[in-house]
């Protein structure tokens, strides 16, 4: 039942629960923004039942645990709630005084999540052959990942010739850029919560063209993970206004570095050639700059 979500494992199993379960059901389903961050002790008082029906509550749909229980709440909460839900949400749970830190936490919560249960070590490397082996590179985010986008082509132009970042405004201008795909090519689409369906139509296109696609995305239930010969999974916490990609950056940074080692000898070259060119038409601060203030 692992590619099940939630909604679907409840459907399956609603005739064999219990008085408690059916009432514990009823309530997740209809407050999954409240009982998305309750602990199974809070959850259990909300919906009137104990503990420990929550717990078996969790089995019972083939959970390992409350824990991954409430991780499937928290996703479908994050895939479908708006703007102004996430808004209502921001202020059930934080204050205005200390959320600094509290959003650091969450963030750091959110990269070792990722660390234990994020990015799989072999579809990383298999996301690194691609690239490395790729006649031409793709990299496509809309919305708030646009900018991932951005950085990850800036770096990986560093390091290739044909690195295309797509940017465009509409589904059609984005097939306009990408029409010439051929298999052996390699395109990244980046999305999260709430999915672009333009970044899913492109990476269809990709792969149906017979490129190799990755996909970037928060977990294994993302829609785009269809269309990716490969997938790399980063935290995200979407229960603010605004979307928590730090773990995405990371995984960008990671692979950026991961390749950049793999070329060692050709990106060293390349970078001596950068320098030159950034030292002869003075795009950086020297040090030696502020000895005259």
């Amino acid at each position: 039942m692992e590619h099940l979500n939630l909604l679907q494992r409840i459907e399956n199993k609603s005739a064999s629960f219990s008085k408690g379960q059916k009432r514990l059901a009823q309530y997740i389903t209809d407050n999954f923004d409240t009982a998305a961050y309750l602990t199974a002790s809070k959850l259990g008082r909300e919906a009137g039942v104990s503990e420990s029906t929550v717990v078996r509550f969790a089995y019972q749909l083939d959970y390992d645990g409350y824990p991954e229980l409430q991780k499937a709440i928290q996703v479908i909460v994050k895939t479908n709630s708006n703007s102004m839900q996430r808004m209502s949400l921001s202020s059930k749970r934080y204050q205005e005084k200390g959320v600094l830190k509290s959003i650091l936490s969450t963030d750091c919560e959110r990269l070792r999540d990722t660390i234990q249960n994020g990015v799989d070590e072999e579809e990383f490397n298999k996301a690194v052959k691609f690239i490395n082996e790729g006649r031409r590179l793709y990299i496509l985010g809309t919305r708030s990942a646009a900018h991932l986008a951005g950085l990850m082509g800036y770096y990986f132009k560093m390091l290739f010739d044909n690195v295309i970042v797509v940017d465009a405004n509409s589904t059609s201008e984005t097939l306009e850029q990408i029409y010439n795909m051929q298999p052996n090519d390699v395109m990244i689409g980046i999305t999260f919560p709430r999915y672009s369906k333009r970044t899913m139509i492109a990476l269809q296109f990709a792969k149906d063209h017979g490129a190799k696609t990755i996909a970037l995305t928060d977990n294994a239930q993302a829609p785009i993970v269809e269309f990716a010969d490969c997938s790399l999974f980063a935290k995200s916490d979407v229960m603010t206004i605004v979307d928590s990609l730090v773990c995405a950056l990371s995984v960008v940074n990671a692979l950026v570095t991961a390749i950049a080692l793999q070329r060692k000898d050709d990106v060293e070259k390349r970078l001596m050639a950068l320098e030159e060119i950034w030292n002869e038409y003075d795009v950086y601060n020297r040090s030696a700059d502020y000895n005259s203030f």
